[in-house]
């Protein structure tokens, strides 16, 4: 771990993170990523917009890292609304960055691929920035909207380049992530470290399962995530209904945990389906009774279908359902077998009616599932701990701040930060 991270002139050194599209501490990547730089002396700041239940306070302070919020309404109404979104979210952060003051790093995370802005207007002011790719923005818009290689698309690779060749350090999810970062971004190995997203292990425990929460089935099914276009749920309800209707398996319960722009519109769904009786949708739920759900859970789905963006991107889902030694059905993308191995049965793409058949598999078969809910916990205990990464993540930032009189036990610079997976 990093020591004291003091500049040449013996003070501590300052981060200041943004995020636009979740607020903190909700988005955990970033708690974590902020927590891991308190405890190595960093003095953190984070700008973010806030949230609608959760996360409301304009300013906060939480265990030792400042939280500066603004007020952001969600993008509606097509294009003229993202610009809306984004033009009110880089004026809040270029007005609260004031605030803050004269950082070391600008540490930021997309979506979007404007933030690349408000860094470059901190590092004209001496701060390094760092660029944390959550997402594949061109990928997202092809997955999203299904439009092709528009002018919109074109535009979003623009800012891709754009942000690439601002950052002076790239932090990626994974290793398909930092590929792009290499061929598309034109980055020097040495200058893209890999920083895994993990479950946090301590608030992440399994808890004694509760048969209640089954509605009086056998089985319960348990979906977690993000409810968007490209997310799949839909593939989800229509392999549940084969299940029921074409394997003749009606001894299970399913609920779906988590919101998004299609929620209202994968209850509609359901309730076409015929599924009301036996899927429930929760909405976002608090920790303690997501815990609850997943320790009960005999199987969870992860039906994110073969699209640019999905079979690149590691799923948070597949990572929290392995920490809570959970088996997994998933379709066979990319990174979803970097991921889960074998603690996932693979469905080929987008195939609902194989998905439907390796729950009816997994439900018939006890033993199986507990074997691959111990392999899971396994990988997410050991190659794909958070430890690792916060070693990558600790490494790229002696890297963005050379001059630091610091010391790391994460991986030497001449290995690009490749984390072990």
């Amino acid at each position: 771990m990093l020591g004291n991270p003091a500049g040449r002139g013996g003070k501590t050194r300052r981060a200041l993170v943004l995020v636009e599209n979740l607020s903190v501490p909700f988005d955990r990547r970033v708690w974590q990523e902020c927590t891991t730089l308190r405890d190595a002396g960093w003095t953190v700041h984070v700008i973010c917009p806030q949230g609608a239940t959760r996360d409301t306070e304009s300013e906060v302070e939480i265990d030792g890292v400042r939280i500066h919020r603004y007020p952001l309404r969600a993008a509606t109404g097509g294009p003229a609304g993202y610009l809306r979104e984004y033009g009110s979210a880089l004026w809040h952060t270029v007005r609260l960055a004031r605030e803050v003051g004269p950082v070391d790093v600008v540490h930021a995370c997309n979506p979007p691929d404007l933030l690349f802005l408000p860094a470059l207007w901190l590092k004209r002011r001496g701060a390094r920035f760092v660029f944390d790719q959550h997402d594949l923005v061109p990928e997202l818009y092809l997955s999203r909207f299904d439009r092709g290689q528009d002018l919109l698309y074109r535009a979003m690779l623009a800012l891709e380049r754009r942000t690439y060749r601002a950052a002076d350090i790239v932090l990626a999810t994974n290793e398909s992530y930092r590929d792009v970062a290499l061929r598309r971004g034109g980055r020097r190995p040495a200058d893209v470290f890999v920083v895994r997203s993990a479950p946090d292990t301590d608030r992440f425990r399994p808890v004694p399962p509760e048969p209640e929460l089954k509605r009086g089935k056998p089985h319960l099914l348990c979906y977690l995530g993000v409810m968007g276009p490209q997310d799949g749920v839909d593939y989800a309800l229509r392999a549940l209904a084969k299940l029921r209707d074409e394997l003749g398996r009606t001894d299970w319960h399913a609920v779906f945990v988590g919101s998004g722009d299609s929620f209202d519109a994968m209850v509609e769904l359901s309730r076409r389906l015929g599924l009301s009786e036996q899927v429930q949708f929760t909405g976002r739920i608090p920790d303690g009774d997501l815990v609850r759900y997943l320790s009960t859970a005999d199987v969870c789905l992860s039906p994110d279908p073969l699209n640019p963006l999905n079979d690149v991107s590691t799923m948070n889902k597949v990572l929290e359902y392995m920490v809570m030694g959970r088996p997994i059905v998933s379709f066979d993308l990319r990174e979803a077998r970097v991921s889960a191995g074998e603690a996932a049965l693979y469905a080929p793409a987008n195939d609902e009616a194989e998905f439907a058949g390796l729950i009816a598999l997994l439900l018939d078969d006890p033993e199986k599932r507990a074997h691959m809910g111990k392999i899971g916990q396994e990988r997410i205990n050991g190659p794909l701990s958070w430890r690792n990464s916060q070693a990558s993540l600790l490494a790229a930032y002696a890297a963005a701040c050379p001059d630091a009189e610091v010391a790391t036990d994460g991986p030497d610079r001449a290995g690009g930060g490749r984390t072990v997976e």
